[in-house]
């Protein structure tokens, strides 16, 4: 028998139980409407927060960067890949963050990866948020940490409960002598609900106990705080010792960025092994991310509209009958429960016009699947009437509103 072969029997189970996920392709650019398969369809599930995916003024920044350095750095960047740009967009990431210093990476799963395992190892803490994004779990686990705690989602009583326990267990040295660092790690929006961290709570509470604070602001980039992100939101600028970020959502492009304190940076910048053997930035993606900086840096009106579309989409969902669980960003999720539902859902709003993959797990709990409604700047209200007029039609047909 093949070795491999209870991997491909796997599959078949999957899309027996509702878990494949056959994967669309694209035919035309990214946008508030795209085609697949020949269909004009509605895109109603893309990260593409503010439009910038398709923004002319990127597009026309990127065509001058290509033409001028060519398509790629070459190397890694501590060897001759390390470009003009990347210093250029790390200067502007870093001033518009209002941080001392940022560090530009090939990708958001990348840049957490280098946050939390060049910093920790195992014999250090770390208290992690139930729900968590993967590339935080797939961190901690590259670190080899062997005290991990976890929190319940949002739980700042039980956060303080592990941070007592963690520092019981910090009492311990190290092999060396030092004493462990502990490290508080969250998401700042949660992707697949769509709330936010009690992230004032949490400095608050990592500052008592003598951790160190960290959030993933993935989806927060762009969006939160007039698009500087969780920290100009809840005013932590400069309180927070490890932000993350990635430029693959708002942005629009590819790329993970973290900011901290000079000193911070330069340590990953020496120590981070997946920047030390990784090719550094594309050309267009960093002069994309250059470009993104000036114009939220000019004016926030993107953010805004983004801000009022969401708005207007929830509110409408809700007076249809549909449950949009505990957002308060705009990730929209209309929550369905089972996988199989999950899936009929999209696929009838597909022939209607509408994009709207399913959530299902593992990416969600079993039996917690839904349809997550992403909204953008890009959206015009008539876009999100037809979106509407859609899900109340496959809802109805579904038995999920009246």
């Amino acid at each position: 028998m093949n070795p491999l072969q209870p991997y491909y029997d796997t599959i078949g189970q999957m899309k027996e139980k509702g878990l494949y996920t056959p994967v669309r392709v694209l035919e035309s650019r990214q946008g508030p409407w795209f085609t697949i398969d020949g269909k004009k369809l509605l895109n109603f599930c893309s990260n593409n927060y503010l439009g910038f995916a398709q923004d002319k003024r990127l597009v026309a920044a990127v065509i001058q960067a290509v033409k001028q350095y060519g398509v790629g750095p070459g190397a890694v960047r501590p060897i001759s890949g390390n470009l003009a740009l990347h210093m250029k967009a790390e200067a502007a990431l870093a001033t518009f963050k209002g941080a001392e210093a940022a560090f530009l990476l090939p990708g958001g799963f990348i840049a957490n990866i280098v946050a939390i395992a060049t910093i920790v190892g195992k014999e250090d803490i770390v208290i992690s948020d139930e729900l968590n994004h993967a590339s935080i779990i797939d961190a901690i686990k590259l670190a080899q940490v062997k005290n991990k705690f976890i929190y319940k989602h949002s739980d700042m009583a039980e956060l303080e409960l592990r941070l007592i326990e963690a520092t019981k267990a910090a009492e311990i040295p190290k092999a060396d002598g030092t004493k462990p660092i502990i490290l508080v790690v969250s998401d700042g929006v949660f992707s697949m609900d769509g709330d936010i961290a009690p992230l004032p709570q949490i400095v608050r509470l990592a500052k008592k106990y003598g951790a160190v604070t960290m959030v993933d602001d993935a989806h927060g980039e762009g969006v939160l705080g007039e698009g500087r992100g969780i920290a100009h939101h809840f005013a932590l600028q400069g309180q927070l010792d490890i932000e993350v970020g990635t430029l693959s959502k708002a942005f629009g492009v590819l790329g993970g960025v973290i900011t901290g304190k000079k000193e911070l940076i330069e340590w990953y910048r020496q120590k981070g092994r997946p920047y030390l053997f990784s090719t550094g930035l594309s050309v267009a993606d960093s002069a994309a991310i250059i470009e993104g900086v000036n114009i939220l840096s000019q004016s926030s009106s993107l953010v805004k509209k983004l801000w009022d579309n969401a708005a207007y989409l929830r509110e409408e969902l809700q007076k249809l009958g549909f449950d949009t669980g505990r957002t308060e960003t705009p990730i929209t999720p209309v929550m369905l429960g089972d996988e199989n539902l999950a899936k009929d859902f999209s696929t009838k709003l597909f022939t209607l016009g509408v994009f709207a993959t399913p959530i299902k797990f593992p990416m969600v709990a079993l039996g917690k699947a839904r349809i997550r409604v992403m909204p953008s700047a890009a959206h015009t209200k008539r876009d999100l009437d037809f979106g509407l007029s859609a899900f109340a039609k496959v809802g109805k047909e579904l038995g999920v509103i009246l």
